[in-house]
């Protein structure tokens, strides 16, 4: 079974690695990368993320600095602070963690983001960036998923990929990327008919859909690749993904796990950008 795994703990320690040696680079050239974390409210979800986040920037020699605000603060002092780290030299990335309160326009306070410092991918300028194949940070968990196929050596030109979900944080701009290697691509959702239909023809399917083992071994024609976006938990209480494991497993050719799968690349992509922006301050 090992052997059909794309292993997220082995692709991300490849990437921090390769950080560290950057970072020890630009240290040299007297610039201290730093990433600035803006979380707001007491979500135990996003405080773990983000505590996450700082212990992969501490491994690899990043500066972070947490900035936590109270749940009731309000939209003009949000966008104020994030004015005031952009306009701070020695801040290089700025990442403001999701969901926010409902008071609070999300649209527009990641598009206050300057778009150099935007290493979560997320503003308007990066999006449209990336839709037209120009240089641009590109949304982490997307680029995650690209690099656990490259590392698995499969080469995506002229195959069928099935999307199975159509946010803007994943199923959209991971249809992008895979359209840029020359796929073939099928966006699924909600509204989609038949899906299993969709996803029989598939040589590679990207799940992300948020609900526990929803792609079954039964639509999945054999050799397929699945790469599981999905992080749930099943009725044990268990960490599970979208697909459902055990049913796939002796139908793939290659897949994800959940946990040690797309979850590390999504936190890897995000020191990748803030070194990438980092560098910039050489230019």
């Amino acid at each position: 079974m090992d052997n059909k795994l794309i292993s997220g703990k082995v692709v991300s320690a490849q990437i921090k690695e390769q950080v560290k040696q950057e970072v020890d680079f630009l240290n040299s050239k007297g610039v201290y990368p730093k990433l600035s974390v803006i979380i707001v409210g007491e979500n135990p979800a996003s405080q773990s993320y983000v505590k996450g986040k700082h212990k992969d920037c501490g491994e690899c020699g990043i500066i972070s600095d947490n900035i936590a605000m109270p749940e009731t603060i309000s939209q003009a002092e949000l966008l104020a602070e994030i004015d005031r780290l952009n306009k701070d030299d020695s801040v290089h990335g700025i990442l403001v963690q999701l969901p926010l309160p409902k008071h609070i326009d999300e649209y527009a306070v990641i598009n206050t983001i300057a778009p150099e410092k935007d290493v979560d991918g997320f503003t308007a300028v990066n999006v449209g960036n990336m839709n037209i194949g120009k240089d641009c940070f590109t949304p982490c968990t997307p680029q995650g998923c690209i690099d656990m196929l490259d590392y698995a050596g499969i080469d995506m030109t002229g195959k069928d990929v099935v999307v199975i979900g159509r946010s803007n944080i994943v199923g959209k701009p991971v249809a992008v990327l895979a359209l840029q290697r020359s796929a073939t691509v099928t966006i699924c959702h909600s509204k989609t008919k038949n899906i299993a239909e969709k996803t029989r023809m598939a040589d590679i399917v990207i799940v992300a859909v948020g609900r526990a083992g929803f792609l079954t071994g039964d639509m999945l024609k054999p050799g397929a690749v699945v790469i599981d976006v999905g992080i749930n938990r099943n009725s044990e209480g268990k960490l599970c993904g979208d697909a459902d494991f055990d049913s796939c497993i002796d139908v793939v050719s290659r897949i994800t796990p959940v946990p040690g799968g797309v979850g590390l690349m999504t936190r890897a992509n995000l020191l990748k950008n803030t070194i990438k922006s980092a560098k910039n301050c050489l230019k």
